[in-house]
């Protein structure tokens, strides 16, 4: 099969690799419809993510057709549509049993990670029963591969961990996919104010098409005045930071009001400072987050039933074969235009 392999910081190749074979009772082999890149694939490729070894299959979202099954699945029958998601979850550990599934001591994040992904004809998902989801039936398959991971991780990092609320005030700094899934989500808490912030005019615009109610290009280095000012001087009650530098951290510090939250998306392959200088008596709180992916029995719901519609976020498709296209145009956004590209298998 045809599969995307990572060969160490920047470096990656399609290749012919082995169909995958059920190792453990509880697995599935998947054959691939739809997938796409993560922002979380271009930091592996940078080197942020040390858990990944070179040559493995990356990935980690996408929807397909149940191709065979360990004897230990009772959920799924062969050739069911099925969503993944990117966390692999065995449901009854500690972590488990808490919700927090991307702490499964057997699962976790591992697809494209730790074991091979999804941006392949074919993937291995462990724990079936618990970390893939039925298709509901005439369901836009391209508009569930964002179920994956974007919109539970904007939704769970950003707007659950970010305590969103009616009447609220949100900046959320970075309006790439992760920003932009994030104000999706927080409008079904009816903030008063989503304040969206970015060096890309262009996408600027899409998140005022997405509901935004203002935003601020931060190319002045004026960007928390500018916050300010559309808050009466006090600053946003969340603060979510989507982009995973210490710039956009270190502007989050500066616009949380005193009693708000910094709820922090990125991932972070430089150190950040945190400035307690000056935050120590703000009554903040600052949370971190790898998604769980809980809230997507929910979010399949709120698609379905067309309260959201993240096909939005869909910029530019590619089939398999041209991978490394793909990778070039989501890797350089700012040219392109790129938001989530859709590969087919």
């Amino acid at each position: 099969m045809k599969a995307l392999i990572y060969r160490g910081p920047g470096s990656k190749v399609l290749e012919d690799r082995p169909k995958p074979k059920i190792k453990d009772p509880g697995d599935a082999i998947v054959k691939m419809m739809k997938t796409t890149i993560c922002g979380t694939d271009l930091h592996i490729l940078k080197g942020d993510v040390p858990t990944c070894k070179p040559g493995r299959i990356l990935g980690h979202e996408g929807v397909g057709v149940v191709d065979s099954l360990g004897p230990g699945v009772t959920s799924f029958r062969q050739g069911d549509k099925v969503l993944i998601s990117c966390i692999s979850a065995c449901g009854i550990c500690e972590y488990c049993r808490r919700g927090m599934y991307s702490h499964c001591t057997t699962g976790g994040w591992i697809l494209g990670n730790e074991i091979d992904g999804t941006q392949a004809e074919y993937v291995r998902t462990p724990h079936a029963d618990t970390s893939l989801y039925h298709i509901p039936e005439g369901a836009d398959e391209e508009a569930l591969v964002m179920l994956s991971d974007i919109l539970p991780t904007g939704f769970e990092c950003g707007v659950l961990n970010g305590k969103v609320a009616p009447g609220s005030s949100v900046a959320i700094v970075g309006s790439g996919p992760i920003g932009l899934a994030a104000l999706l989500t927080a409008q079904f808490y009816s903030p008063a104010q989503i304040i969206v912030v970015d060096l890309d005019d262009n996408r600027l615009g899409l998140a005022r098409q997405f509901g935004a109610t203002c935003t601020i290009n931060s190319g002045d280095d004026k960007a928390a005045e500018a916050v300010k000012a559309l808050t009466g001087g006090r600053g946003v009650d969340t603060a979510i930071e989507a982009v995973g530098v210490p710039a956009t951290f270190q502007l989050c510090e500066d616009i949380v009001a005193p009693g708000g939250v910094i709820a922090n998306i990125g991932v972070h392959g430089k150190k950040v400072d945190l400035h307690l200088e000056w935050l120590w008596s703000q009554n903040i709180e600052i949370t971190t987050r790898l998604v769980d992916t809980v809230s997507t029995p929910m979010l399949l719901k709120t698609v379905e039933a067309k309260k959201i519609d993240p096909r939005r976020l869909i910029t530019h498709r590619f089939t398999l074969d041209h991978i490394l296209d793909a990778y070039e145009t989501f890797g350089h956004a700012a040219d392109t235009r790129a938001l989530k590209v859709i590969i087919a298998a």
